[in-house]
């Protein structure tokens, strides 16, 4: 695989960003591309220092793209830029006009971890007419569907954030998200009533804080008539259990491009 940092000036940040990119150095192209995004305590390099990635992708036409997320959460802030659409629109279409990606919803795929896990929904259902599939880890699916301040108070009483988190937050998603563009739920609705759901996989270590969220998510999934795949397996919120299962999230999209090692 031949390894390319990405740097450019993003019209809708209003700033110079970045973005790691493993690309095969052999075969014809176009490949599928898979978007892989970082927790919020990280940056576009982590997945590579943190993971082997790089060796799980050794020899798959496969390009991953592993742009920096800062800690916006991958959505349009209620109070700031359209993260939302520098992820969903602005990155896909400069990675495909320089580089030999497919530009297909099918040869697009999106996932990451924790702050990225909830990006990776928020993104591949926000532009589910763009991505064919998407997988979360470990997702922090909690935020986006909050329904007054309160609620938010609450959340932060629960896991022992501080005010300044939860400001932090209503900054990013506005004091009353659920039923909007931040609601993963609403969105995979609104898919599912398209007939354009993208195949979905969601796992969280059973160790995990972020459990309880992510039961939620997929019982409402259930009961909302949202097809998904959903794993609980042991292991906390913690790069060994990322490393582990990421392996499951990339075979899980080799499927669905038809892809056999």
């Amino acid at each position: 695989m031949a390894w390319i940092t990405l740097r450019w000036k993003s019209a809708l940040l209003g700033k110079q960003t970045s973005a790691e990119v493993l690309v095969p150095d052999s075969g014809p192209g176009p490949f599928p591309v898979l978007y892989l995004l970082h927790g919020l305590s990280d940056d576009a390099t982590l997945w590579l220092r943190r993971s082997r990635i790089e060796s799980y992708v050794l020899g798959l036409p496969v390009i991953v793209v592993m742009p920096d997320g800062y800690r916006s959460f991958y959505t349009d802030h209620d109070q700031g830029p359209p993260f939302a659409r520098h992820y969903g629109e602005e990155l896909p279409d400069l990675v495909e006009r320089l580089l030999p990606a497919g530009r297909t919803r099918e040869s697009r795929a999106i996932g990451g971890l924790s702050m990225g896990g909830y990006g990776a929904l928020r993104i591949g259902l926000g532009y589910a007419d763009r991505f064919g599939s998407i997988h979360c880890h470990s997702g922090a699916v909690g935020w986006g569907g909050h329904d007054g301040v309160d609620a938010y108070r609450a959340a932060a009483r629960d896991r022992g954030w501080t005010d300044a988190f939860v400001e932090e937050m209503l900054r990013i998603f506005g004091p009353s998200p659920a039923g909007t563009p931040h609601d993963v739920v609403n969105l995979a609705q609104v898919a599912v009533r398209a007939g354009n759901l993208p195949r979905l996989w969601l796992d969280c270590g059973t160790e995990d804080f972020l459990i309880g969220d992510n039961r939620r998510l997929h019982h409402t999934f259930e009961a909302s008539g949202v097809a998904h795949h959903y794993h609980e397996f042991p292991g906390a919120h913690t790069w060994d259990y990322w490393d582990l299962h990421v392996r499951d999230a990339l075979a899980f999209h080799c499927d669905g491009w038809g892809i056999r090692r």
